[in-house]
């Protein structure tokens, strides 16, 4: 039966496809993200601190990053990576974590920023095949095909990507001004807002031939929505998500706050002011699965 994992500020929330809570992992400790590697699973618990488990058993606190804070985790093939604040990069090596020393001297690096003046972060990670794709917030998405050896920047760092994710040899990034999709691993792109009532993105996922995307009108949100389109139609013009949903939102459905089955029908998303939804037929109609939860950070479905 598939789950849903939520990390919260208090915790791993776990649900069953049909709202039915489970335990609660790491009760009371402040969890970042929460990551799938067949059937394990990867947490940041409480900023620094990376934990894992095997279905979802016990769990091994595998190790630290120290003074950085960790933002995303991504289990490949062949490694564990974990980005951070300062848009560091980690891997899991041995008994511990290490610095991809390789992602601190990329090209165009001191050409990264914020909006606001600090600085950037490694925001998200996918993977498709050999290639690995790390998002920086500013900073674009750097692919490296030979486990972080060697870095190659792609996408224009203005484009503002907010997560990138990758189906079926594409990548999808969501960006300050809407959907970009490249269909060769991240070379040349193309920006759709087709569909959009507001083009600043912040999460996207595929379920299926369905992709799925959060936007909304900036920062603060307003607006905001999630979109579906047909992954495997020619134009990817997004429609807006209606059927079960409340009209708009007022805060944006965040990064790696979207989540689905690549191959099956259940999508879900949760909103900082504690509220599950979810789809079973790829995002056609939705249901409110919970609420008056903790701040939802990160949504992950499982199988």
């Amino acid at each position: 039966m598939p789950r849903i994992l939520l990390a919260t500020p208090e915790g791993i929330h776990t649900f069953d496809d049909g709202g039915v809570p489970g335990p609660v992992h790491h009760a009371g400790r402040d969890v970042k993200t929460v990551a799938p590697q067949q059937n394990e699973v990867w947490a940041v618990v409480d900023g620094s601190e990376l934990w894992n488990t095997a279905d979802m058993g016990g769990w091994t606190r595998v190790g630290d990053i120290g003074n950085y804070r960790g933002t995303c985790v991504a289990g490949t093939d062949g490694d564990v990576f974990v980005g951070s604040s300062e848009a560091r990069l980690f891997r899991v090596a041995g008994q511990g974590l290490e610095p991809v020393a390789s992602f601190d001297r990329v090209d165009g690096r001191g050409t990264w920023y914020t909006p606001w003046g600090g600085p950037p972060d490694t925001r998200s990670i996918s993977e498709w095949d050999e290639a690995i794709y790390v998002n920086v917030h500013v900073g674009g998405i750097l692919r490296t095909e030979d486990r972080g050896q060697t870095w190659t920047p792609t996408i224009d760092i203005d484009s503002d990507v907010h997560q990138v994710t990758t189906a079926e040899g594409m990548v999808l990034a969501a960006c300050a001004g809407g959907l970009a999709v490249s269909s060769d691993r991240g070379r040349n792109w193309t920006l759709r807002s087709d569909g959009l009532e507001a083009p600043y993105s912040r999460a996207v996922a595929v379920c299926g031939d369905a992709i799925l995307l959060s936007a909304s009108h900036g920062p603060r949100g307003g607006q905001s929505a999630v979109y579906r389109g047909d992954l495997s139609g020619d134009g990817l013009d997004l429609e807006r998500c209606r059927a079960g949903l409340p009209e708009w939102f007022d805060d944006n459905v965040d990064t790696y706050c979207l989540d689905a089955l690549p191959e099956g029908s259940l999508v879900a998303f949760g909103t900082s002011d504690g509220r599950l939804f979810a789809s079973q037929d790829t995002g056609i109609g939705w249901g409110e699965l919970a609420s008056g939860l903790p701040p939802i950070r990160r949504v992950l479905v499982m199988p």
